[in-house]
């Protein structure tokens, strides 16, 4: 079953490690580093934090058993899909001054990844699908986490970079067979071997992984029917 690729890894545990690894990062910043664009068009390193102060409305209603609700309130507001509720949220602090941005995401992420622990692996939550397990859930925040910690260029170090790499590529596997794509995907011990209606590709690990979030550069040689292909987690 795909869920066993998930097997050995920690979803609380993982999601703890990328939020402290923002924070730490967050907390060094000058006026020059909030100001610097991050990888995500349009967006500053301010930005993505605004972000992820934001996205706490979805997290908590999804604890709280509430996602109808704040649909209810964001469509009243004018705010149509994910999309526009990114770009919603940030748009909502952008005259706010960061540090209150950053208490605020402090408190609610903190919050966020307490309950989810409390419930564990097992328990269900409530999410714009429906019904859903929450340690698969909190796979899906971890791998948010890490795709804007390097959005951000937040640094990683190499004894941290193998293991998180390792997870994330598990996390893209699970994502794409959870999501049925009309992609065969062979892991060996040193690369990913992807097909796609008779066009192959191999890619290192950290490529696939940038594959699943939508972060290839345009320039990578990787046919663009494999990179569609491949991504599912952004």
């Amino acid at each position: 079953m795909a869920v066993d690729l998930l097997r050995d890894f920690d979803p609380f545990d993982i999601f703890d490690a990328e939020a402290a690894r923002l924070d730490r990062f967050f907390s060094g910043l000058d006026e020059s580093g909030w100001q610097r664009p991050s990888r995500c068009a349009g967006w500053s390193v301010r930005d993505v934090l605004a972000h992820l102060a934001g996205e706490e409305m979805y997290n908590h209603a999804c604890l709280d058993g509430t996602v109808q609700d704040l649909m209810t309130r964001l469509t009243i507001e004018g705010v149509a899909g994910f999309n526009d509720f990114n770009e919603w949220c940030v748009r909502q602090r952008r005259r706010l001054p960061v540090e209150e941005v950053l208490t605020e995401w402090r408190a609610q992420n903190g919050d966020t990844r307490r309950r989810m622990r409390e419930l564990g692996r097992d328990a269900r939550i409530d999410t714009m699908a429906g019904p859903y397990p929450n340690g698969l859930q909190a796979f899906h925040y971890d791998s948010e986490y890490a795709t804007h910690a390097d959005d951000a260029g937040v640094p990683v170090t190499d004894e941290e970079a193998d293991d998180r790499t390792l997870w994330r590529v598990a996390v893209g596997r699970f994502v794409l067979a959870e999501q049925e794509a009309k992609v065969q995907v062979e892991q060996t011990a040193e690369y990913i071997w992807v097909a796609v209606n008779g066009t192959t590709a191999t890619l290192s690990y950290p490529e696939f992984v940038e594959a699943t979030v939508g972060r290839l550069p345009a320039s990578h040689q990787v046919d663009p029917r494999v990179a569609a292909a491949l991504r599912c987690l952004a």
